[in-house]
């Protein structure tokens, strides 16, 4: 390493981006485009930092692998900050397994945790998850010990278990605290901050109420059917009933569960479910078919009676029956969950984590733009979403997450 390139990385180390800079701006071998590409990114130029670290990629030699994994590395937290999830994570893991093999287990296990944050970021919980147990929490350097702690607290907030999400932040904070990194420590109060907030509202005959995280956790665990609006589907304790798939058995359990313990008018349910003003014989008599089918599927925990102005919910051992809903209204409160970070999104990375088409996700951010809620940056393939946090509320139950079973 000559003289300009280890006087760059001191300065890199230290945070002095410009510094760095300033020694190596006009060379174009390989260490220096690593280290301009990582200066770069420290500096928020994301896009010409990502073009620098392949650049970088492509010099090395085959006979320096070690040096172009950790380019591969830089280049996926990059990607990461960006939102950007479309890089193969198969390079990623290669990178990790070299760096490995080459003695470097502090960025083998960085790679890794980037891995798992952007798993997170997709809802495959499971995934990251068993990413996360393939690292020995004990041998980390403090700051990626804060980043490990992070991803444990975010999946326990997505499995609603908030004792083990106050202690993994617990950790991370000390963690955080060791490493001296500010933007560590910030985001870890962040996600502390989330525990203080309102999840869901509990609609009941009497009003909305908002529930924080181990309301919702107190909720489930009192044994009551539970008529999920977050996830879209029945709850009993840990068994579950997707619906998310079958709205219309959905918004016929959520009417029912809303007129519980009395009954829903039949016009009422045939609105909710079919979307129409005025039913005739055959909107009733499919309205039949449908609870038939909601009874067959809610039976193990409930009956649902003819009444002589509709049906009711009769559930068995007398276990009540709440509602919960989304602490946002409107249909686009998964997409504003996920812009909440504060980051900026493409289109492509929102269509990715929710599972659905670029056009769709198009369609809702045209209206969310119209009404103030999001706003755009750049044209063409660079545009990016972005949307300010939004106050009083925590969004962890619309965000993407593998459901239980059923």
């Amino acid at each position: 390493m000559d003289s300009l390139i280890a006087a760059s990385a001191r300065a890199l180390a230290t945070g002095d981006a410009l510094g760095a800079l300033k020694r190596i701006a006009l060379r174009e071998d390989p260490p220096a485009l690593a280290l301009r590409g990582t200066a770069m990114a420290q500096l928020g130029e994301h896009v010409r930092a990502r073009e620098l670290l392949q650049r970088a990629a492509r010099g090395f030699g085959a006979h320096e692998a070690l040096a172009r994994a950790r380019c591969t590395v830089a280049d996926a937290e990059v990607a990461l900050a960006m939102r950007d999830l479309q890089p193969a994570p198969r390079a990623l893991a290669t990178a990790a397994a070299t760096l490995e093999r080459h003695g470097d287990p502090a960025n083998a296990a960085h790679a890794r945790l980037i891995a798992v944050r952007r798993l997170l970021l997709l809802g495959r919980l499971g995934e990251a998850r068993g990413e996360l147990r393939r690292l020995d929490g004990a041998l980390l350097p403090p700051a990626l010990a804060a980043i490990a702690g992070l991803a444990t607290a975010e999946l326990a907030l997505r499995a609603l278990r908030s004792t083990v999400a106050r202690a993994a932040l617990a950790q991370a904070r000390a963690a955080a605290g060791r490493a001296r990194i500010p933007a560590l420590i910030a985001e870890v109060d962040a996600i502390g901050a989330r525990l203080q907030q309102p999840v869901a509202r509990r609609i009941s005959a009497d009003g909305e109420h908002p529930l924080q995280l181990h309301d919702v956790e107190a909720l489930f665990a009192s044994g009551a059917l539970v008529v999920d609006g977050c996830r879209r589907g029945l709850r009993v304790a840990d068994a579950w009933l997707p619906l998310a798939r079958r709205p219309v058995l959905f918004a016929l359990a959520q009417s029912l569960a809303a007129a519980w313990p009395g009954d829903a008018e039949r016009d009422a349910l045939i609105a909710a479910a079919f979307r129409i003003r005025h039913a005739d014989e055959t909107h009733r008599a499919r309205l039949r078919v449908e609870l038939g089918r909601l009874r067959a599927l809610a039976e193990p925990w409930t009956a649902i009676d003819a009444t002589a102005r509709g049906f009711a919910l009769v559930p068995h051992e007398a276990r009540e029956v709440a509602v919960l809903a989304p602490p946002i209204e409107g249909e686009d409160a998964s997409l504003l969950a996920l812009l909440a970070d504060g980051e900026a999104w493409s289109t492509s990375a929102l269509a990715l984590a929710l599972g659905t088409s670029q056009r769709s996700v198009q369609r809702a951010l045209a209206t969310l733009e119209s009404g103030g809620q999001v706003r755009a940056s750049g044209g063409g393939r660079t545009r990016r979403w972005l949307a300010a946090p939004p106050g009083g509320f925590a969004t962890t139950l619309l965000l993407p997450a593998t459901l239980p079973a059923a």
